[in-house]
This record gives structure tokens, sequence and C-alpha cells, in this order.
């Protein structure tokens, strides 16, 4: 089962659940994040957002992170889909699903993938605006959320 993909395709979050826990009954907690595309962002009346990515690298990433996780917790199961190309406000752009027998290890992984992925994979989104288009910047909030996941040897 592939635990990463980025892809152009809608996916269905109860339906991606039920795959990663078809046949398993060791399995007591899953918790799952769904983002959406929202209408406003650095601007008011966003009509579309766009998402580029690089093919491989971004693939690459993602797996980086799931593994860092897995390290972190002993997880029974990870699912990270990431849509790319032109959505619309109200459309769903990233799901990721964790399993595990107990649901604080559950949702810290959830979490803790949520934040690096914010910050590690290479992503890029364009907004779209009655009133143009642009590029948009990283935001220092996600990089404090990520931070607090440093560990000090």
């Amino acid at each position: 089962m592939t635990r990463v993909r980025v892809q152009q395709a809608v996916f269905e979050a109860g339906a991606e659940q039920a795959a990663l826990t078809a046949g398993r009954t060791d399995i007591g907690a899953v918790v799952s994040f769904t983002g959406l595309v929202r209408d406003f962002n650095e601007r008011p009346e966003v009509q579309a957002l766009s998402l580029e990515h690089y093919p491989g690298m971004t693939e690459a990433a993602l797996e980086e992170i799931v593994t860092e996780a897995e390290a972190r917790w002993p997880l029974q199961g990870v699912r990270v889909i990431h849509r790319v190309g032109r959505l619309a406000p109200g459309d769903p752009i990233v799901l990721v699903v964790v399993a595990r027998a107990h649901r604080r290890a559950a949702f810290e992984a959830c979490d803790f993938i949520m934040d690096y992925l914010k910050t590690r994979a290479p992503f890029w989104k364009k907004e779209h605006t009655a009133s143009g288009e642009y590029w948009v910047a990283e935001r220092e909030t996600d990089h404090q959320d990520a931070r607090r996941w440093e560990t000090t040897s």
C-alpha cells in the first residue's frame, strides 16, 4: 500500500481510511486531518489556488517525513495525499491518516506530519483573486509549529 501520493484527482477521506484499516483488528485509533482550500488567505476573495510541485522530490520529502514520524511513534499505518493543480475554495487539498494502537500517539504523529509537511515539502502555491494572482509566501507560524518537534541531543 502506498503511503504517500501527490495527485490532481480528488480523494475521499473515508475511503482512504477504510483502505488503511481493512482487515486490521490491531488498530485502536485512527486520526485524520483533511485540509481544504479556503476563500481567503493573504488577501480576501480567493477564487482558486494553484499548487505546483517538483515530481519525485516532493514524494521523497513526504516519505522522509512519514519515516521520521514512524521512528518517533510506533505507527501501524500512515497515508498522506496532497493534491496539485488548480483547486477551488472548499476543495480538499491534503489528507493525513495515522493508525495506531492508542490515540495519543496517533494524534501526535498526525500533527507532526502536518507541521513538517507545511515546512519541508516542496510545494508552491499561487492564489487567484479578482484583482490578480500571486505566489503565497511561507508563514513564520508554520515554522514555529514545526520547531516544537525539535529534539535536543
